[in-house]
């Protein structure tokens, strides 16, 4: 073969290559089809429910803070006097940033002992519906209340081909798959975009769920909106599988014959002169 037709059989060779590139969906993108379901999904309010176990950050404050301390555990006259000036009237979410929020349990039975107001069941409830609650209950003996409510607890954790495995904290109490990827640094070049497990601890029962962030229909499952102690977890792709079956020596050993075999070339070039 000579040297023009070497050339066009190369320039022909990478012209296939690069068709077989562009019609084929690179897995580096995800929701690839995310323009067809986009505002539908923008559209669902998907919120976080409390669960048994969780643990809530419970404030009650109002234009005097004397009034709501039966209301508020562990909250000492000294801080109530800060917050009773008739000045006052941040929020309680701006209040308890600058205080120590009483924490309550939600138990087995999915109740909390509120001060005053008794057993609140909470389970299943949003955190807007219970502050609700909570308020209107509270507003029978103060005289317009402000609640301010947060999960303290809730943790999630996300594993395998990622930047950055580990547990993680959210501290308002709201994630999604996305943001879960997102707080472990994303996934790396290794990891398997189409196949993501969720495992989820329900009353119970364990869940699992497969996830394909290649696929934009999967933000519209119950399981992207992560709940308490979820794990995600990241299998590796084949690239990554195929390279931790091979012997790490293997490098070296090519490199070694590609030597033995260069100068066994010149041994033979050397001897036919």
């Amino acid at each position: 073969m000579n040297k023009n037709k070497v050339i066009l059989l190369f320039a022909f060779l990478l012209a296939l290559s690069a068709c077989k590139t562009q019609n084929q969906p690179s897995e580096l993108n995800y929701m690839q089809n995310v323009e067809q379901i986009a505002t539908e999904a923008v559209l669902k309010n998907s919120v976080t429910t409390i669960q048994k176990g969780d643990q809530l950050a419970i404030f009650i404050t109002a234009k005097d803070m004397t009034v709501v301390k039966p209301f508020n555990q562990n909250y000492s006259s000294a801080e109530a006097s800060q917050y009773s000036t008739p000045s006052t009237n941040a929020p309680a979410a701006q209040i308890l940033d600058k205080s120590t929020a009483p924490i309550y349990q939600v138990d087995s039975n999915g109740e909390i002992d509120f001060p005053v107001l008794g057993k609140l069941s909470a389970t299943g409830k949003t955190l807007v519906d219970f502050k609700d609650e909570i308020r209107d209950r509270v507003a029978v003996f103060v005289k317009n209340p402000s609640v301010s409510l947060k999960i303290t607890n809730y943790k999630i954790t996300v594993l395998g081909e990622v930047n950055n495995p580990g547990q993680y904290t959210v501290p308002d109490g709201q994630a999604n798959v996305l943001n879960a990827l997102g707080l472990a640094g994303d996934l790396t070049m290794y990891g398997k975009r189409n196949d993501i497990l969720l495992v989820r601890n329900e009353e119970g029962r364990i869940l699992k769920e497969r996830i394909n962030l290649m696929d934009a229909n999967f933000i519209n499952s119950p399981f992207y909106e992560l709940k308490q102690n979820d794990v995600i977890y990241v299998s590796a792709n084949e690239t990554k599988e195929k390279t931790a079956r091979l012997n790490p020596n293997t490098g070296t050993y090519i490199a070694i014959a590609g030597t033995i075999i260069g100068l066994a070339g010149i041994f033979i070039t050397i001897f036919k002169k």
